[in-house]
């Protein structure tokens, strides 16, 4: 994570030396969805099987970069969503809560048309797990990609909506979430993938 923080900020200094580049915030919330699911085999039970997800709920975030003459722009997006673990096998219960943020490196191209600005994006970086009940963060690298469209409110103002979704590559048949003594689970899965939808704000400066 001290990576990517440090790569984008050494991005952005270089990058805000071109005079006509802007640097903006971004405030955004929104809801994270459709989670995939792990096929996971409980270690103590070797055949036995099932599955677990990320359930679904809202989130929040920030971006925060400069423009760039395409149109479009460089930003640093961190996103954290509360949420929890549930295995649809082994138990109908929340198994244990769950912190899910993105830290990312990446860049939109926009496509204006008068005050409105349809545009995609793509972005790289890790998504850190953080469970609760002493079990073990991850972090795995991860992609996104979306799109969206921005409405410029006034030259430093806009308001902006947009659909992402992230790849998250897990390393399969590894032990995952493990406890303070022993891991619970050996997981079977290559990427987790999730989608959000964003509402939010554009500051320029």
């Amino acid at each position: 994570m001290k990576l990517i923080a440090t790569v984008s900020l050494v991005s952005l200094a270089l990058l805000s030396t071109s005079a006509d580049a802007e640097v903006f915030v971004s405030p955004f919330g929104g809801y994270s969805f459709g989670s995939s699911e792990f096929d996971i085999g409980d270690v103590s039970i070797p055949e036995s099987t099932g599955g677990l997800k990320i359930s679904e709920s809202e989130h929040y975030g920030v971006m925060v970069g400069v423009t760039t003459n395409d149109p479009g722009n460089i930003y640093f997006l961190y996103s954290s969503q509360q949420t929890d673990l549930r295995s649809s096998s082994f138990t109908s219960d929340v198994f244990t809560d769950l912190d899910v943020d993105y830290f990312h490196v990446g860049g939109s191209l926009f496509f204006p048309n008068g005050n409105f600005k349809p545009y995609v994006t793509v972005s790289a970086g890790v998504t850190h797990m953080r469970p609760g009940n002493d079990f073990s963060t991850e972090t795995k690298f991860s992609m996104g990609f979306g799109g969206g469209v921005a409405y410029e409110i006034t030259p430093q103002v806009a308001l902006f909506a947009d659909v992402r979704g992230y790849a998250t590559f897990v390393n399969s048949d590894n032990t995952f979430f493990c406890g303070p003594n022993e891991c619970l689970w050996h997981i079977s899965a290559d990427v987790m993938w999730q989608g959000q939808a964003n509402v939010g704000l554009e500051f320029k400066f």
